[in-house]
């Protein structure tokens, strides 16, 4: 093979095998996900999107008798928080975590606060009626239905996203929900200023 040909070549095959570039925009810059909500919280109490104004959010749809995947993906997102406050403690006081249940039968606000401190302490747990969790979970495109019954009462089938929001409320990025809470650390810092 013709040596001046490879030695042309070389830097193509370095750039095709080195990792892609980071995108400078977050992946969901744009997207229609998120919006206004009015909702009650784990104290009882009328909340509003407007109380994370000027504050990044994670938020998180599930609901507290899950038995498996809800606990797990919170426990990550409250210890991946817990270790960007030891990190960067500035970054991580502006970053409010927020699990909104998409069923609201069963989680009363007193169900809501046993389950988010046991994830993180500044953990806001939010419920509704059906009504207003139909139109939170649409605004978040998450979907979620009423599954079948069991001798111990029922599950509910749901998507699994859990959302860094912006300051302002717009979709940045999808919070990895497999692997290390560092992972979640990561994304956070990637994204958040």
């Amino acid at each position: 093979m013709n040596v001046r040909l490879l030695i042309s070549l070389a830097p193509l095959a370095l750039l095709a095998c080195s990792p892609a570039a980071t995108p400078t925009r977050p992946p969901l810059e744009g997207a229609r996900i998120g919006g206004p909500m009015s909702l009650i919280d784990q104290d009882g109490k009328p909340f509003s999107d407007q109380a994370l104004n000027g504050k990044y959010r994670i938020v998180y749809f599930g609901y507290t008798f899950c038995p498996d995947v809800c606990p797990v993906d919170v426990q990550n997102i409250g210890a991946g928080l817990k270790l960007l406050e030891k990190s960067d403690p500035a970054l991580a006081a502006r970053i409010v975590p927020v699990f909104i249940t998409i069923d609201p039968e069963r989680d009363t606000p007193a169900v809501l606060k046993q389950f988010v401190s046991a994830f993180h302490p500044r953990m806001i747990g939010l419920t509704g009626t059906p009504e207003e969790i139909a139109k939170t979970a649409k605004d978040y495109a998450i979907f979620y239905q009423r599954g079948k019954g069991t001798s111990g009462g029922y599950l509910m089938d749901h998507s699994r996203q859990a959302y860094l929001m912006s300051p302002d409320g717009k979709p940045l990025a999808l919070l990895p929900q497999e692997g290390p809470p560092q992972a979640v650390a990561d994304e956070i810092k990637r994204w958040a200023e």
